[in-house]
């Protein structure tokens, strides 16, 4: 893209590095046909062609943007499938970012989504707080229909993402020690969602590892990974988010080496990950900041470099593997979750357009309602196309955004490996365990540093 930005203007930092990122665009509109919010409004301003074209304009400009340009940024899903299409390398999901960040500046968005947006940054990301809206949201939730009509859209998705019943409380230990041979030693982010929507993914995570020589520490004073308030634009939230978490795994990892940062969240993971950007500016971070990102890893990367099993049982399951954007697009995770759920003995099935997010990214399912449901519809309409017996997922968001309609289980990737190595059922997947035959001998092979 040809800029024109005066040298006066590029004294500002933000300016200066969006302007470096845009002129890397070519125009060539192929991220027009990996764009999850494009397919669904076919409206160039909903692409990333276009919404380049918005953010050059607001920032040569100086000028507050418009409402409408306001909800063209607002509906990308920052689900990345354009950045794994493009092919000038547009580093897009920082440029989003810092709009976002000029946006929540300079322009006044309506107060229904000023009041939602404060909602969730005041209660996402703090467990305590969540768990006691969710009590008071599930007595709401037969308001959901009279908020839509009263056009408080937003309102009436944060009431649907509530779970419909309360999880059971966590059963794992701070600690989980390896049983036999301790042959790793790793640090587990639990996620702010993971124990309060489905514990059972951290309680599968800890027994597998545990039983497989490794040793799962879930530290203390960890909080939320700041994705929520970064996505939301709340930029100096996000980087005490994660200052703090720096702050917690870096004095870990100093007094015990870590072999790897695990992850069962892919959004917190891909937020992990981009540490090493947010915190590149903060004086005492930057360098702790990247060594963290480089030593955080997605469970089943973790699996899949530790471990050659033979499965304890095998089945003729069908999987619907759902690769979650912030795993395939974010962190180019997408051999390992497939390769494991196939040698532990499932059949593993692509689903058309797997490229299509299913409409949960992060918070957009509250504030974009609308676009929401129909890329749900159209996720789970390709999914069944494959007849598949459930669903496996790597982010805690997506699982329980396709739960809401989907008639097929779905489950999280560790928590079908589990099962297949010795650990329990699933709870979702009682009526499936006649199918499973037991079968005898687990080996392990160590290869930690073979990380792809």
């Amino acid at each position: 893209m040809k800029t024109s930005y005066s040298p006066e203007q590029l004294k500002d930092p933000l300016v200066a590095q969006s302007e470096a990122i845009m002129r890397k665009c070519v125009h060539c509109g192929l991220c027009t046909a990996t764009c999850s919010s494009y397919v669904i409004l076919g409206d160039e301003r909903a692409s990333p062609r276009g919404r380049i074209y918005l953010i050059n304009r607001m920032m040569k400009n100086n000028e507050n943007p418009s409402r409408s340009s306001v909800g063209f940024l607002d509906n990308c899903l920052t689900c990345l499938s354009c950045m794994t299409t493009c092919p000038s390398g547009v580093d897009y999901v920082h440029l989003i970012d810092m709009a976002r960040a000029r946006i929540n500046k300079k322009a006044r968005r309506k107060l229904s989504s000023r009041l939602t947006r404060s909602v969730l940054a005041g209660l996402l990301p703090y467990p305590a707080r969540m768990k006691t809206a969710m009590k008071f949201g599930r007595l709401a939730r037969p308001l959901t229909r009279s908020f839509e009509k009263l056009g408080l859209t937003s309102i009436a998705g944060l009431l649907e993402a509530l779970p419909q019943k309360p999880a059971h409380s966590p059963r794992y230990e701070k600690r989980s020690p390896a049983k036999g041979k301790k042959l790793k030693l790793v640090a587990m982010l639990p996620g702010c969602a993971n124990d309060l929507l489905r514990p059972s993914i951290n309680e599968a995570t800890t027994a597998l590892l545990s039983r497989m020589g490794v040793e799962v520490i879930v530290p203390s004073g960890l909080g939320c990974c700041g994705a929520i308030e970064h996505h939301l634009g709340e930029q100096e939230k996000a980087i005490r988010s994660a200052r703090r978490n720096v702050d917690v795994l870096s004095k870990l990892h100093d007094e015990q080496p870590l072999d790897a940062i695990l992850i069962t969240a892919s959004g917190c993971g891909s937020m992990l990950k981009d540490y090493a950007h947010l915190l590149r500016n903060e004086e005492g971070y930057a360098k702790r900041a990247a060594d963290i990102a480089e030593l955080t890893h997605d469970v089943t990367q973790v699996l899949d470099a530790i471990t050659m099993l033979a499965p304890t049982q095998w089945s003729d399951i069908k999987v619907a593997y759902h690769g979650a954007c912030s795993l395939e697009h974010g962190q180019k995770v997408t051999k390992q979750p497939r390769s494991l759920l196939s040698k532990a003995g499932y059949t593993v099935l692509e689903v058309p357009e797997g490229h299509i997010c299913c409409g949960s990214a992060g918070t957009f399912s509250i504030m974009q309602p609308v676009i929401s449901k129909a890329l749900l519809t159209r996720k789970l309409n390709n999914i069944d196309k494959v007849e598949p017996d459930i669903i496996a997922a790597g982010n805690i968001g997506c699982i329980n955004h396709m739960t809401k309609k989907s008639d097929i289980p779905i489950v999280h990737t560790i928590e079908l490996l589990n099962w297949a190595y010795g650990g329990e059922c699933p709870r979702e997947l009682k009526h499936l365990e006649s199918r499973i035959q037991k079968i005898s001998g687990v080996m392990v092979v160590s290869r930690m540093d073979e990380y792809q």
